[in-house]
Parts: structure tokens; sequence; C-alpha cells
């Protein structure tokens, strides 16, 4: 009997099972008997809608799609229960482990709400995005970006993960060697620069464990997305060939395949940032649909076919081969798409010279969508803009897309007021006529939530609305409680440093000081922010003072403590630039009592921002080691994703690539560990310097060119070998913490009471 038992349990379990939406699975990962209060209703409408409504003593939920469900779900989370799903916070969770579980009787919808919008593709990722931020991840964390993406309505997200398994099978077929593909295919932290054409091999090689990971991982990744009807981006085929090709009289003959080069047909384009790029098969070869037809014949044997494949050919390539017939080109490369899926549409990034004219004329209305990667600052589509373009995309269908954020640096910042006009602007616009979607296009993802929550908002507000009435409701939301002290924060962080100007066109976050290679004009830490004051740098210190305030009726509470600590990290970065330029002032004025008294207090402030972050475990470097380390099988797997990870946030290549190719510290992190060993000893050594010439000791200059030498007496700190000192920190191997260290709440109060007394 007890048998019997069993079987019928389990055949019931399995039917349940089978019933059971992803919407279940989604409420159950966000608390634990939370799919039992809400009732799901899936309708068809020609337009994309959520409703939130009321039946007894449950909430409904209804949507045309299961996405759209999920994003009337969060819609209900942030304002009816208080509850908001962020990446610092998927679940109901708080930061002490304890549990906040929705009541039984969920806060009731009063009058039925409903949001409509007419964009119906909203798309997720930047190629960079996976190797900033995702390079490491297993499917725990890329189950809950699923999550995150179907609660803020993503239904068309870029998934590049194991496209390199797709191009070793291709290279096998071939006839490469292993070498040959080792010194093609990058390594996992570079993996989306080689996939742009970019780069090849550095970081490599890969072991079979990656690729037989990886490959599992987007399989993963992929029947998670069905689930949800979420349709991914892959990657499709434009040309890439290892540089190889270049010298290879033909390659060898395997499956009945055939290619034979000529370098008539075949262009490295210039260096990018100091590396060599791969080769480039002109489409216009009849040898390129061979590649093609290879390329997505292994892509669907392994993942299957795609309704859109992204392309941008000749990335970043501003001088292109002579007579190249673009035209052809795009013809051919979207030919070679059709022919693997006649359904499919090509996606391609609005990013520097991309979309050329040519490939606006070549391509059929209907057939490509564009990504308007920086729409909330330098618009391609028509709008005003240091990239107008006349005509923006044609006749073309196209994405409004948030950049927000460039080599995943951390730093408060956006653009809530540009971005708000920017989007109701193409409401009215004749050049908007083919928007049909918005994008998150960031090149690092975990930070600055408040930006992509706006953004994730704006297709479902037909109205434009004010800014800070969408601010007082996000903060008593994210915290689940409305405060005085904490609103009044958030409006000085979205009247300063979330409201840079039309006027500044700077990349990504104001850059902390402490993060850059040390110099007398000290004001970026990476060489491409084009950073410009546009906040008063008092201002992030008085919203830290305000959050403190109310920092104990708030404790416990997940958002709120990842939110401090991001605040007052802000505050002492920016008090730190002060306190810098006080130093160098000191310094040009020969002021020897003042000098020493800055710089230390400098130094002072780079240690308690590292004591800080040692509270939270996103603003760890042992978080992102970490997670390296946890993907390899052996020691040496394990050294190599750890060298990835440390060489990415630095050096970011060799010695060539940092400083004349001007890659070192693009991707800099202000994180707990880095701090202390990485930028600290640089600054340590450059106010020594200093301190040498005021106090009248020459230093030894290294043999030279004169114009070099006049620069070093100028300013003799140019002597120092920045490289040198940085690249033994990228070979280390000392471990560093991961977890959170410390309460938050105290953690912050002493350090801010420290770093402003």
């Amino acid at each position: 009997m007890k048998k019997i038992l069993t079987v019928v349990f389990s055949i019931f379990a399995m039917t349940a099972a089978m019933a059971a939406t992803p919407i279940d699975g989604l409420l159950e990962r966000i608390d634990k008997g939370a799919s039992k209060k809400f009732i799901i209703e899936q309708q068809k409408s020609d337009v994309d809608f959520f409703e939130l409504d009321q039946r007894g003593k449950k909430v409904v939920v209804r949507g045309n799609n299961y996405v759209n469900i999920a994003s009337g779900i969060n819609w209900y989370l942030k304002y009816y229960a208080g509850v908001h799903i962020s990446w610092n916070n998927m679940t109901t969770l708080t930061a002490d482990g304890g549990y906040a579980e929705l009541p039984d009787v969920l806060p009731p919808v009063p009058t039925r709400e409903r949001h409509e919008t007419e964009l119906a593709l909203r798309y997720d990722f930047n190629y960079c995005t996976f190797s900033y931020s995702m390079a490491f991840w297993d499917w725990a964390r890329w189950e809950k970006e699923i999550d995150w993406m179907a609660l803020h309505g993503i239904n068309m997200p870029l998934a590049a993960v194991g496209y390199e398994c797709v191009w070793k099978r291709v290279m096998e077929r071939l006839g490469y060697s292993r070498k040959d593909i080792d010194d093609f295919i990058a390594g996992p932290a570079f993996l989306a620069w080689w996939e742009m054409n970019n780069l090849e091999g550095w970081g490599g090689p890969l072991p079979d464990s990656w690729y037989t990971q990886q490959e599992a991982l987007q399989k993963q990744i992929l029947k998670r997305m069905k689930e949800y009807g979420i349709k991914p981006v892959l990657p499709g085929y434009s040309g890439m060939v290892p540089s190889k090709f270049l010298t290879d009289s033909s390659m060898a003959e395997s499956n009945g395949n055939q290619v034979e080069s000529s370098e008539s047909s075949i262009s490295t384009v210039q260096l990018w940032n100091g590396f060599t790029r791969p080769g480039i098969l002109m489409p216009t070869d009849p040898r390129f649909q061979q590649f093609a037809d290879l390329f997505y014949e292994e892509s669907v044997r392994m993942f299957g076919k795609a309704d859109y494949y992204s392309m941008d050919p000749f990335h970043e390539a501003s001088n292109l081969p002579e007579g190249l017939d673009l035209d052809a080109c795009f013809k051919a490369i979207y030919a070679a798409m059709k022919k693997a899926n006649p359904k499919s549409k090509w996606v391609c990034q609005g990013w520097n010279e991309n979309p050329r004219p040519e490939m606006l004329t070549a391509i059929p209305r209907g057939e490509v969508i564009f990504l308007d990667l920086f729409s909330e600052c330098r618009p391609q589509w028509g709008a005003p803009s240091i990239w107008f373009k006349e005509n923006g995309y044609g006749d073309h269908d196209w994405c409004f897309c948030l950049l927000e954020n460039f080599g995943a640096n951390i730093g408060l910042h956006g653009r809530m007021d540009e971005l708000i006009d920017n989007f109701y602007m193409t409401k009215s616009h004749k050049k908007a006529l083919n928007l049909i979607g918005i994008g998150l296009t960031m090149e690092g993802s975990e930070t600055n939530p408040v930006m992509y929550e706006l953004m994730c908002e704006l297709p479902w507000r037909k109205e434009k609305f004010k800014k800070d009435d969408w601010v007082r409701d996000y903060v008593k939301a994210r915290y689940g409680a409305d405060d005085e002290n904490v609103q009044a924060a958030w409006k000085i962080l979205a009247s300063e440093i979330y409201n840079c100007p039309p006027s500044n066109n700077q990349q990504g976050p104001h850059e902390s000081v402490f993060c850059s290679r040390p110099s007398l004009d000290c004001f970026q830490a990476s060489s491409w922010s084009k950073m410009s004051n546009y906040y008063d740098p008092t201002s992030t210190a008085e919203a830290a003072r305000l959050m403190l305030a109310s920092a104990d009726k708030f404790r416990g509470n997940n958002n709120f403590e990842y939110d401090l600590i991001d605040i007052v990290r802000q505050a002492i970065a920016d008090q730190g630039r002060i306190v810098y330029n006080q130093t160098i002032a000191d310094f040009k004025s020969f002021d020897r009592r003042r000098y020493k008294a800055d710089s230390e207090e400098f130094m002072r402030l780079l240690l308690l921002q590292d004591k800080l972050l040692r509270a939270r475990r996103e603003f760890r470097v042992g978080n992102w080691i970490g997670q390296a380390r946890n993907l390899g099988t052996t020691d040496e797997e394990k050294n190599l994703y750890e060298w990835n990870a440390r060489v990415q946030i630095t050096t970011w290549g060799n010695r060539y690539c940092a400083d004349t190719g001007k890659l070192r510290d693009y991707a800099h992190k202000e994180w707990e560990g880095i701090l202390r060993d990485f930028y600290y000893p640089r600054w340590a050594k450059y106010w020594s310097v200093l301190q040498e010439q005021i106090d009248g000791k020459s230093p030894v200059l290294p043999v030279g060119n004169s114009s070099w030498l006049k620069n070093c007496q100028d300013n003799p700190a140019l002597t120092i070998d920045w490289y040198a000192m940085e690249e033994p920190w990228t070979l280390s191997r000392e471990p560093y913490g991961a977890e959170s260290e410390g309460d938050v709440v105290s953690t912050a109060k002493s350090v801010f009471a420290e770093a402003f007394k």
C-alpha cells in the first residue's frame, strides 16, 4: 500500500510540476509560498499590457505573455507591497539572512490598474557586459538575472554565452590545430572583444572544461528564456576569421569543406588599442558563404535557431580597405543570416561609425533593428547630439537604449532629466516614427539600480512625469517604508550626481581619483571617460549624512544597506578628489607643511574607503576573483581565470596595450582589497617622489630623449615605471575574502565619522 501511495504521489507531483508556469517558479524564488498568494491570468491582446486587480483576498496579475505578467508582478511588489527586486536583492531575504515573508493576505489593489505599451521589444546587454560583469557567472547567478529580466520587461536579450564553443567546432571542421584554436579564441574575461573582432587569443588558452561548462550553461539559459517566452539575440556571422588565415595558402579539407585564402579578399583592418585584430573575410568573397554556413550550422546544432542575430560589421574600425564595396558586404551578411533562418532579423548596434550609410540602403525595411546604444546622451536617431545623424536610421526600426555604464566602473551616475526628456521627445519627433522598443546596453551591470528601474518603467508610462515624484515613489518602494531624511538624501542625489546635463558627454560615472594612475593633473582614471565636473562634490557627503541619520531604522534592510555603503563610498571618493587638488596645490606652491598633511590625509581616506567596502560583498575584489576561481576544475585553470580577472580590471593587457593602447584602468574598480593592495602603493610612490622634489632631492633620471627628460624635470613622477608596479598584482595569488564582514550600519557610521571629522 505504501508503495502504491508513493507512486500516486509521484505522479501527482509530476503532473503539478508540468502544470506550473515560469511565473510560479519566479514567485517561489522571490518568496517561498508566494505563488499561492496571486492569481495569474494570461489573456490575448494586440498590444502588450499588464493589469493589476483584486479577487477576494488574492491579487490578480494579468498580461498577454509571461514577461508582461512578470512586469506586473514587479510593479505590484514595488508600489503595493514595498518589495523592490534588484540585482543586490532578488528575494525578500534581508541583509542579515533574516526572512521578511510576504503576508498571507497581500496588500489589496483597490482599483484595477492597467499599463500598456506600443514598444513591444525590450532589449538587454552590450557584448561588453558578458565580460565586464558576467565573465564568471554560473547558472545560479544567471537564473537570478533571467528572473530580473522578466520582472523588468526584457523580452529580447543578447545571449552570447558559449559562442566560443561554436567557433571551436567550426575551426576543427576546417582542419585547424588545437594550437591554432588557442591562438585565436580569447580568455574568459576578454571574450566580448574577441567576438566583436577587436582582438584574438589574449587571456587564453581555454581548457576543455571551459567549453563543456559554457555550452551547458548557454543551453540552460536559453531553456529558461524559452519558458518565459523571451526571444534571445544570438551572435551572427559577419566575416571574422583567424589572423592565421591571412598567411595560409589554403585550409585543410575536413568533412568535405574546403576554404582557400586570398589576400585580396582579407583584411586585418588597423590595430585595436594595441591588439592585433582577427582577419576579416570580405563578405564579397564567395568563400564568405562557406564560413557563414559552417558557423550557422554549428550554432543551430548547439543552440538552435534564433529569430534575431547580432552582427556589427567592422566594429570600431574607421579605416576600411580602399575600394571596399560596403553595399555588397552588407547584402552578403544579411543573405547568410536569412539562409540560416528565413524568419530571422538582424540586430545591429548604433555605435561610432555603425551603421554606415550603405547599410541603411542595402537591407530591406523591416529586416534590421538598430540599437541606438547611447540614447540618453549621444543619440543617433535624429535628435540633437554630438553623434547627430541627419537621417537617423532612415526607414528602419530602432530601439531607444540606456548605456549608463562603461567598463563596469563603480560610481553613482545618471542622466535622469536627459533620459526622461530624450525618451518623451520620441513621442512627437518625426524622425522617431520607427521606434519599436527600448534597450539596456550597459558595458557593466549591477550598479546604479535606480537608473535601470527608471528606464524599464518608461515604456509603461505613456505620459511624461515629474522626476521628483518618481524618485519619491522609488525610494519608498525600494526600502519598503517612507522616511524624511532618506527622501531628502535622494532629492539631493537626483538633482546633483544623478542629473548629468546634456552639455556633459562623459562616458559613465565620475571616476574615483583613488583609482587613477597618479599625475599632477589627475582627473579621470581611464583614458576614455571624457569627464568634466557637473555636480557639487560636497552634495554626496550631505546625502550620506542624511542616510546615516535614519540608518538604524533600516538596519537589516538589504536594499538600504547596499545603497548606504554606495552613497558613503561616493562621498569619500569625492572628498578624496578635494584633498587631492589641495595636495597638488601644496606641491606647486612648495608648501612643505601642508603638502605632508594633505598627502597623508589623502592616503588615510583611501584606506578608510577600503575599510568601508569590506562591509558588502558587492564591493569586494574577492567576490570577482572568487567567481573566477570557482569555475576552474584544476589549480591551473583556477590560476588562469584569476589572472584574467585581475588583468581586466587593472592593466587590461600587456605593457603596450596598457600604455600605448591606453586601455589600463579602463575597467578600474573601487573595491575593497584592490584599493589597499593596488591603488594605495601607486599613490604612496607618487607622493614620495613629489616629496623628494619639495625637499630638494633630485631624482635619478633614466637615459631618454631630450624632450622627455625636460618633462621629467618638470614632473619627476614621470620617471616611475607604472606598469612595472602594476603587473605583479596581476600575477599574484594572494587570497581575498568575498563575503560581507561586519555590521553595515555601524561600519558606515564609524568610517564616515573618521573621513569627515
